[in-house]
């Protein structure tokens, strides 16, 4: 059976994926870390500070960790130094953070993705197929998560803006427009942020006379936990180098 701990384990995110963990007859929930110690489904949760013992007294095959990129950054170092995967659901970090752990954690198995949903995963190869076949049409990216995500646009959002880059070439990203802003071969972004939105992305590709959209909705962060703890069950392992849910879910 597969050891899982989980940083952030106290957190929303961090408390749905336990209960997840603890449903699957494969995986074995030890505990994990939070900014305070305490307790999640009777395991040990250690502050983030004491991570390096609790590892080394609980050997853990598997750590989750959908906190902060700074504290991500030092997590998945210490998981790496000691040989732990890793499933890595945390977004905002700089390309110099994203660069710099990559680099850190290339001895051990990593699945990390900007987003865990299944849905989100097919939902980006549909965005591909729509943009190889409509280049030339003007295109739009629209977001909306809660009021308390810190990092805008979403990873997600960057994601499809990746995918698109990769079919359609380079193009401006225009953030929001204001003021005398006709419209160019730019890819429009738009940022929402309010009440309880759990992550809805949407793609337009525009041309006279009719528009295509795109949808993805998700109703609970549920969806991202059970990604997460699939990618947890699947990376147990499996030979050092990063994966995506592509390699998971065999897209």
């Amino acid at each position: 059976m597969t050891k899982v701990m989980i940083c952030g384990a106290m957190g929303r995110m961090g408390t749905t994926i336990a209960n997840m963990v603890v449903e699957n007859p494969e995986l074995e929930l030890i505990g994990g870390v939070d900014i305070r110690p305490g307790q999640i489904l009777g395991k040990p949760v250690v502050e983030s500070s004491g991570l390096a013992a609790f590892i080394e007294e609980y050997k853990p095959d598997v750590m989750i960790d959908f906190t902060v990129a700074a504290a991500t950054m030092v997590n998945a170092k210490i998981a790496a130094a000691h040989n732990v995967a890793l499933v890595i659901g945390t977004t905002g970090f700089t390309p110099e953070q994203d660069a710099e752990l990559i680099d850190a954690v290339k001895g051990v198995p990593v699945v990390k993705t900007t987003n865990f949903s299944v849905g989100v995963n097919i939902f980006w190869e549909l965005v591909r197929e729509a943009a190889k076949r409509l280049g030339d049409y003007d295109i739009e990216v629209i977001e909306a998560h809660h009021r308390h995500k810190k990092d805008a646009p979403s990873g997600t959002a960057k994601t499809i803006l990746k995918v698109i880059e990769e079919e359609v070439g380079r193009r401006e990203e225009m953030y929001g427009r204001c003021g005398m802003t006709e419209r160019g071969n730019e890819i429009g972004v738009h940022v929402i942020r309010g009440g309880d939105v759990v992550g809805d992305h949407t793609v337009q590709f525009h041309q006279n006379y009719e528009t295509i959209e795109l949808t993805h909705r998700a109703y609970d962060r549920a969806v991202f936990a059970r990604g997460a703890v699939r990618a947890a069950a699947w990376v147990s392992g499996k030979a050092p180098g990063l994966y995506t849910m592509k390699e998971v879910l065999g897209l």
